[in-house]
């Protein structure tokens, strides 16, 4: 009854023109901090309660897609809404937008950090940011825990694939390939064990009528066919040829421009569960194999990618400049050149990905409104992406604790940092953003002081 009359009391709101919409879509790329979690938070906010671009239950139907999906779930329900509202175009602005204030400010901080990293005050920041970067890796352990370590089944996912990983050093696809199947499999046979969604919440109100409302016709654009999901197809995979050939051809398949083309895209098609689970593939890949960063700077980039908006996965642009910087592929005195030409490299073939499932599964999704029978493998790949994240948490700590190895000493002042910045977000749930900046200050007055 209170939704009906509240729906009566706000009717439809009229159709957004496109510019207007642009203009959301690049405001959201400027204040999407806070993670998917807090991206996501926002455009609930924004899309669904306030401006009523579209409603609650189709808002979260997208959502559960994205989240089945590899690459950034927020960033795959901008496009997913910009695509439902303005065809193709309106998903590609939305979804560009989404993460291009990221990449311009990720270029100018890894700029600063390659050219003057040495000078003391940008050192001091850093060492005090990354005992930060520890704890939110690790409170991004415990949120997701929290929403999917429903039962004993579930710790017992999380825990095997963390053995796996952290003792066995199984890749990360087969770990979530396996928990894929444990949960399709245990999905069938004992349900109540995994009817826990990969959801945001979804308490169901009425904000009043919504332009895309529950039981508004899907638009003739995100209907299905077979004709529509061949082109989508066809044109994503050609412009992923023309993009490598266009990289075999001026720099050989080993050039370090076509390897990182390769590496992300395989990066690309296997973040399920959010950027921190593919760090650790990345991390193999980036530092240990093709050595295009140390590291430290991988810690680096995950604390200079927690402090800026956009996707947390935008850290790749951070490791892709640092990466074109050090390979120095247009010779010594165009490092900015090569770095900058690497960070577009790694983006594009880290988000193409993204647009191509989105745009090719929008429509049949559209067709399946209340009938997304995916949570059970969901709810297990979540619970191993938890036991992932615990062991990405203790590489990061080894490496801040202990920055000579096993050997060395313990730096005791990052342990000291950390169980503060532990104690700010766990027990006072201080705000992330103040955390690392806090961090940034303390570590830049040490190293002033010292």
């Amino acid at each position: 009854m209170d939704a009906h009359h509240n729906k009566n009391l706000n009717p439809a709101p009229n159709p957004v023109p496109f510019v207007e919409a642009v203009f959301y879509w690049l405001k959201l790329g400027f204040i999407s901090f806070g993670g998917p979690a807090g991206q996501i938070a926002i455009m609930h906010h924004d899309l669904v309660e306030n401006k009523r671009w579209i409603s609650e239950k189709r808002f979260l139907h997208a959502l559960n897609y994205c989240m089945l999906l590899p690459g950034p779930e927020a960033q795959q329900l901008a496009t997913y809404i910009g695509w439902l509202m303005h065809r193709t175009w309106g998903g590609i602005v939305a979804g560009t937008l989404f993460f291009l204030p990221s990449f311009f400010i990720l270029v100018g901080l890894a700029y600063i950090y390659m050219a003057y990293g040495s000078v003391p005050a940008v050192a001091g920041a850093l060492y005090g940011i990354k005992p930060a970067v520890v704890t939110i890796v690790m409170f991004a352990a415990y949120r997701i825990g929290l929403r999917t370590l429903k039962n004993k089944l579930m710790w017992g996912i999380a825990a095997a694939a963390f053995l796996a990983i952290f003792i066995l050093k199984l890749p990360f696809p087969l770990i979530v390939l396996t928990a894929g199947l444990i949960g399709y499999v245990g999905g069938n046979r004992y349900p109540n064990y995994f009817k826990l969604g990969g959801g945001h919440g979804a308490a169901q109100k009425s904000y009043g009528t919504a332009l895309i409302d529950d039981d508004t016709p899907t638009p003739s654009h995100a209907l299905f066919s077979w004709h529509r999901l061949w082109q989508v197809a066809i044109r994503g995979i050609a412009l992923w040829l023309i993009a490598m050939a266009a990289l075999m051809a001026n720099y050989g398949w080993h050039g370090a421009f076509t390897q990182m083309g390769w590496f992300f895209t395989k990066a690309a098609l296997l973040t399920f569960g959010g950027a921190y689970a593919v760090l650790p593939y990345v991390y193999q890949g980036a530092v240990e194999h093709y050595h295009w960063l140390t590291p430290t700077q991988m810690i680096d980039a995950l604390a200079l990618g927690e402090t800026t908006p956009g996707p947390l996965i935008m850290v790749v642009t951070f490791v892709g400049f640092v990466g074109g910087w050090v390979t120095q592929v247009f010779g010594a005195d165009a490092l900015f050149s090569s770095a900058f030409i690497a960070a577009t490299i790694v983006t594009f073939f880290t988000f193409l990905p993204s647009f191509v499932l989105i745009l090719l599964g929008g429509p049949f999704i559209e067709t399946t409104h209340g009938n997304l029978k995916f949570t059970a493998p969901l709810s297990a790949i979540t619970a191993a992406v938890v036991g992932v994240i615990v062991n990405l948490a203790l590489f990061f700590a080894y490496h801040v604790f202990s920055p000579q190895g096993l050997t060395g000493q313990i730096d005791w002042l990052s342990v000291a940092l950390t169980a503060l910045a532990t104690l700010a977000i766990f027990k006072y749930k201080a705000n992330v953003i103040l955390v690392i900046v806090a961090g940034g200050i303390l570590g830049m007055a040490w190293q002033l002081l010292a």
